[in-house]
């Protein structure tokens, strides 16, 4: 009588699919790592005292000195062995923004050929390639600044391959009702990454030096992608673990979603859908003030709070640990609501992401006003990426609603949205505190509400969560 599994009843923390989470939460893990690995080292690897305002002043530009020299390097008695160059701010700028613009480029291109090709080719391939150019940093570095830049654009081509891979994976592995959960597993990694990369990468460079920061976190990935290339699978229905209890749930779940490849990508009715316009704008809106925190948390604690690098770096970690928790519960309560038919799911979506753009910009807004609360502004700090990433399970993920066969694809366009805004944002916020450090972060964090609030009202209005005519699968009747 009983040995049809209901959907409720199937397999769940110990089955494949969880464990697919877990290590796409560990692949999520390690490319943050090497991405913010640079961020940490720079510390030590720049020669602190090297008179930057000469080097401002030159006509030919930041990278001037450079590329006249280009294996600038001294040896100082603070790291050792491992060298220190002669970067000034502009080149270290340049540096850091390189790998954003790698990403830009493959975002869409790597979501469109993960649908074709395979996704766990797609997402292995971008890991493995990040985590030997990882490992080729410190030696890249002291042949010049230019083959640095040349590598982290290509890390970031790389990552944008793999973080777009993601979502065609989970188009064919998560059911509707555990969407939220899962990808919110499996993004978390990302905040967590943050949080272990900014505690202990300053303790390696101080320990080891500072080739130690890319050497550990390079091998780290290379392990990942040992793991990845042999557990994964494309399709649960091909994987030769999974059970017949989960893989009948999985294919069941999705019965009504069409995931048949295909053969071309209906760009016009993409462009005319207002439903996707409004998650394109819900990423420009909520990477914006990520970006912000992200890139420019350490400057905001040491300027407006005036504590030590040491105590700097502990107090960054901090909000990341809260965004890691945020994004797990919030998918454990979004996939609660809707496995107990309390909230719609379209109800669901906009509930999340009116959160994740809402209470970080109340926090955001009350910042300038309690700066000379050492305690609240911490806590505001930390609620501000927390909250945010309530969004995980709104916007972020809609795209596996409203378009399942086209999700990688449209998860590309929708970070390349996002990348822009930080690309933006972080300029912005530059020339804003440059010009005064008071009202500069009054504006920077008042045009941040505002942003997220013309985000949150428009994917109110117009989002959706069922499936768009354009990505149903044509059923064509012979005679």
């Amino acid at each position: 009588m009983d040995k049809k599994p209901s959907p409720k009843k199937a397999p769940g923390f110990c089955s494949l699919r969880y464990g697919l989470a877990l290590i796409m939460h560990f692949s999520n893990f390690t490319m943050i790592t090497q991405r913010v690995s640079l961020s940490i080292a720079i510390i030590a690897m720049v020669n602190s005292s090297q008179p930057h305002g000469l080097s401002n002043a030159s006509a030919e530009g930041p990278l001037a000195d450079t590329l006249s020299n280009p294996s600038t390097s001294i040896k100082e008695f603070n790291t050792g062995e491992a060298s220190v160059y002669e970067w000034s701010p502009e080149t270290q700028g340049i540096i850091f923004s390189s790998i954003s613009y790698g990403i830009v480029v493959t975002l869409i291109p790597s979501g469109y050929l993960a649908g074709i090709f395979g996704a766990k080719q797609m997402l292995g391939a971008g890991l493995l390639i990040s985590s030997l150019l990882t490992l080729f940093t410190p030696l890249a570095a002291d042949f010049g600044v230019i083959l640095v830049i040349v590598i982290r654009m290509i890390q970031g081509m790389a990552q944008g391959m793999a973080w777009t891979g993601q979502f065609t994976i989970w188009a064919k592995w998560a059911p509707p009702l555990e969407r939220s959960k899962l990808t919110s597993i499996a993004g978390s990694g990302a905040a967590f990454g943050s949080f272990i990369i900014l505690c202990v990468g300053g303790l390696i460079s101080q320990a080891l030096g500072w080739p130690f920061i890319f050497y550990v976190f390079g091998s780290i990935g290379c392990v990942c992608c040992l793991l990845w290339f042999t557990v994964i699978y494309d399709d649960p229905t091909h994987h030769p673990c999974i059970s017949v209890r989960e893989k009948e749930h999985i294919v069941a779940s999705l019965a009504h979603q069409s995931s048949s490849p295909r053969r071309s990508i209906p760009i016009k009715a993409m462009a005319r859908c207002l439903p996707l316009w409004a998650i394109f704008t819900g990423f420009f809106s909520h990477f914006w003030l990520c970006t912000i925190i992200i890139t420019y948390l350490p400057t905001y604690i040491s300027s407006v709070l005036h504590v030590n690098i040491r105590d700097s770096g502990v107090l960054s970690s901090l909000p990341f640990v809260a965004a890691s928790s945020c994004t797990i519960l919030g998918g454990q309560l979004a996939d609660f609501l809707l496995s107990r038919n309390l909230l719609r799911l379209i109800t669901v979506r906009k509930l999340f992401s009116s959160l994740g753009l809402l209470l970080p910009s109340l926090c955001a807004v009350a910042l300038p006003f309690v700066a000379s609360s050492y305690v609240t502004t911490i806590i505001l700090l930390i609620l501000i990426p927390g909250t945010s990433n309530l969004c995980d399970s709104g916007f972020i993920i809609n795209t596996l609603d409203v378009a399942p066969r086209y999700a990688s694809f449209l998860m590309g366009i929708s970070r390349g949205f996002g990348l822009i805004a930080g690309i933006i944002s972080s300029t912005a916020t530059g020339f804003l505190i440059s010009q005064d450090s008071v009202s500069g972060w009054r504006n920077v964090f008042f045009l941040s509400a505002a942003v997220n609030m013309f985000g949150m009202f428009f994917y109110i209005t117009f989002g959706q969560a069922e499936i768009q005519d354009w990505a149903k699968e044509k059923t064509i009747t012979r005679l």
